[in-house]
């Protein structure tokens, strides 16, 4: 059930299903829409996946415009909704309800994956720019044509990916990590990173196809 959203306003994304795989709730009573602030931390806290559900119905467009705001890239901040519910969930033992508000909790939980985001932004500049170099030096060693093409479409079908999407898999193509590494390095959990690199090499691929049957006809 999605929360209703502002007129132009983007719905946030929902926490992925993938990356909570394996993590099972321990049961508990069930709890609705109407219940307090307090009953969905409770059983959030217990392992109650409806519990995180409502949460992200009650509090995802607060956590969305937090970062929308700080970010100034609607994208971004769906990614960084998505990464803060699956966190939420993740770390839902290291939260006390008797010591503040779930709302606060997620805030703070907000704060740092915006930190990390703009962290991310910051190495992605980097990335383009030591690859732009890489390029104008292959350029003037006269290196094999077909190979600075290659990244040259690489790089371009890259750049319309989504940021998560593509920084994993610049760090996978041009850092040369491994998906475990590349885990450790962002901080994400490895089936995140996982699915975020499938999905955007099927994106890739899709749009590479596409171009290749506009240019045969």
């Amino acid at each position: 059930m999605t929360a209703p959203r502002p007129t132009g306003a983007p719905a946030p994304a929902a926490p992925d299903a993938e990356a909570v795989q394996g993590d099972t709730a321990t049961g508990g009573t069930t709890v609705d829409e109407t219940a307090t602030d307090d009953r969905i931390a409770r059983g959030l806290v217990d392992g109650d996946e409806h519990c995180l559900a409502i949460a992200y119905q009650r509090w995802g467009r607060l956590v969305q415009t937090l970062a929308a705001r700080a970010l100034g890239d609607p994208r971004e901040a769906e990614d960084v909704t998505q990464q803060v519910f699956v966190a939420a969930w993740r770390g839902r033992a290291n939260f006390r309800p008797e010591r503040g508000s779930l709302p606060a909790w997620l805030s703070g939980v907000t704060r740092r994956k915006i930190a990390d985001a703009l962290t991310a932004r910051t190495r992605r500049i980097g990335i383009a720019a030591s690859l732009g170099a890489s390029l104008e030096r292959e350029g003037t060693v006269h290196d094999e044509p077909a190979r600075v093409l290659d990244r040259l479409v690489v790089t371009e079908e890259l750049s319309r990916l989504p940021h998560v999407q593509r920084d994993v898999l610049e760090l996978s193509f041009f850092a040369d990590l491994t998906q475990t590494q590349i885990a450790h390095r962002t901080g994400m959990p490895l089936g995140t990173v996982k699915s975020h690199a499938r999905r955007g090499l099927q994106r890739m691929r899709r749009s590479l196809e596409l171009a290749g049957a506009g240019m045969g006809r």
